[in-house]
C-alpha cells in the first residue's frame, strides 16, 4: 500500500500529529530498506520470505533442509586470486539447468538431452559500503579455458581450451565453474548461488504467475512458446520457455535470451514485491520453500541464518541503480556458433571490477551484438 505524503503533511498539526508523523516517516523509511531487500537479489528475498514464513522452528528446519551446500573453498584451494581490501563481496550466480527425463518435455528440453548444465551466468559485484551494485552476464556460448579441476570424486580433469563456458558445470561440476571464472578474471569470488530451472518452475507457480510485457511476437518452434507482442501472464512451465527462447530471436543466438532472462528477473522479483507476503505466513512460506528447494549455494551461506546475515549486508544496495552489462564479446572467426570475449575489452571490466573503479564504456559494448 502507498500513502499520499502530501496529504498526511496537511491533515494534521501539534505534539501529537507530530508524533505520529515522526512514526509514519520512521515507518516508510523501514518501508523502503525493505523494499530494497526484495529487489536486489533472490538471496534478500529469501531473507525476507522466511522471516515472515518461519515462525516455528518445524518450519524453519524445513525451509534450512532444503538448502544444498557446495563446499568451494576445499575443493578451490589457495590456487586463487588475492582478495583485495577495496573488492567488496563477488556473487557468482548461475541458472543451471537439467532437461533429462520426459517430465521437462513440457519446459522445452528434448528427450536426448542429458545432464544438467549452467544456462544463466552472473557475476555480481557488490562494492563495499556503497548502494551501487554491478551484474555481468557471461554468454553460456562463449569459449573459455578451463582450468584443470578436481572432481567431486577426487579425480582429476586436465586444462582444456576452446571449451563452451556452459559445459563446465555439466563436465567437472560448479567448484570448477568457480575456477574458470577466477582465471578468466582475475576476481576473487567470495559467494557461490545456483538456482535450478526445474525448482525455479515451482516457484512461478507459488506465486500465481509473471506477468511479461513481451516486446515482440514469439513463435518459437523449440520450446513450444507462441505469443503476440504485448502483456502475458506466464505460469511456471511457460516462464520457461520464455527464458530458454533464442532461435526465433533476432540472430537467434544466446546473446538475445540474456535480454529476456534479465526482464524476466525484474518481472518476477516485481510480482513477489506486489503481493502482501509479509502480511500473509501462509503464502510466505509456501513460496520460500519452493524458493529454498531450488537453491544450491556455499557452504557459508548453506543456511537460513547466513542468509539472513548476507541478505542484511546488502540491505543497502539501490537495486534501481544496478548495472547490468554482458561480457564484451565477438563471434569466433572458426565457429560462428560461438563468441570468443574480447580480450581489451574485458581486461578493463574485470580489472575495474577487482579494483572497484568506474567500467570503461568501451567494456560494454560487445562487436557481437553490433556495438562499436
Amino acid at each position: 500500500m502507498t500513502h499520499d505524503a502530501t496529504a498526511e503533511s496537511t491533515q494534521e498539526s501539534g505534539p501529537a500529529s507530530h508524533g505520529r508523523a515522526g512514526k509514519r516517516k520512521a515507518g516508510r523509511k523501514a518501508g523502503r530498506k525493505r523494499r530494497r531487500g526484495l529487489k536486489i537479489t533472490l538471496i534478500v528475498l529469501l531473507v525476507l520470505l522466511i522471516a515472515a514464513g518461519g515462525t516455528a522452528y518445524w518450519l524453519y528446519s524445513r525451509l534450512d533442509g532444503n538448502i544444498t551446500g557446495v563446499d568451494i573453498n576445499k575443493a578451490l584451494g589457495e590456487d586463487r586470486p588475492e582478495k583485495l581490501p577495496t573488492s567488496g563481496q563477488n556473487l557468482l550466480v548461475l541458472g543451471s539447468d537439467s532437461r533429462a527425463g520426459s517430465e521437462n518435455k513440457e519446459l522445452g528440453g528434448g528427450a536426448g538431452v542429458s545432464g544438467a548444465r549452467s544456462d544463466t551466468a552472473l557475476v555480481v559485484h557488490i562494492p563495499e559500503g556503497r548502494d551501487k551494485a554491478v551484474a555481468v552476464s557471461i554468454p553460456r556460448d562463449t569459449l573459455v579455458t578451463r582450468p584443470e579441476c578436481t572432481k567431486e570424486d577426487g579425480s582429476t580433469v586436465p586444462t582444456a581450451n576452446r571449451v563452451m563456458f556452459n559445459s563446465v558445470y555439466s563436465q567437472v561440476g560448479p567448484a570448477c565453474v568457480v575456477k574458470t571464472v577466477e582465471k578468466m578474471s582475475g576476481v576473487r569470488i567470495d559467494h557461490y548461488l545456483e538456482i535450478n530451472f526445474a525448482g525455479f518452475k515451482g516457484l512461478v507457480d507459488a506465486i500465481g504467475g509473471v506477468t511479461i510485457d513481451v516486446k515482440e511476437p514469439i513463435h518459437d518452434k523449440k520450446t513450444g512458446l507462441d505469443v503476440e507482442a504485448g502483456p502475458h501472464k506466464f505460469d511456471g512451465a511457460e516462464s520457461l520457455k520464455f527464458v530458454r527462447t533464442r532461435y526465433s530471436l533476432r540472430d537467434g543466438t544466446d546473446l538475445s535470451r540474456i535480454g529476456l532472462q534479465q526482464q524476466f528477473l525484474v518481472a518476477l522479483l516485481k510480482e513477489v514485491k506486489s503481493q502482501d507476503l509479509l502480511g500473509s505466513p501462509t503464502s510466505a512460506y509456501k513460496i520460500a520453500n519452493s524458493a529454498t528447494a531450488a537453491l544450491t549455494t556455499d557452504d557459508e551461506l548453506a543456511s537460513l541464518t547466513s542468509l539472513a546475515k548476507f541478505g542484511r549486508s546488502m540491505n543497502g544496495v539501490d537495486p534501481e541503480s544496478m548495472e547490468t552489462i554482458m561480457l564484451p564479446v565477438e563471434y569466433d572467426k572458426i565457429d560462428r556458433n560461438r563468441v570468443v570475449a574480447v580480450e581489451s575489452r574485458a581486461s578493463a571490466l574485470w580489472k575495474a571490477i577487482r579494483e572497484d573503479a568506474p567500467i570503461p564504456e568501451s567494456a560494454k559494448k560487445s562487436p557481437a551484438l553490433g556495438q562499436g
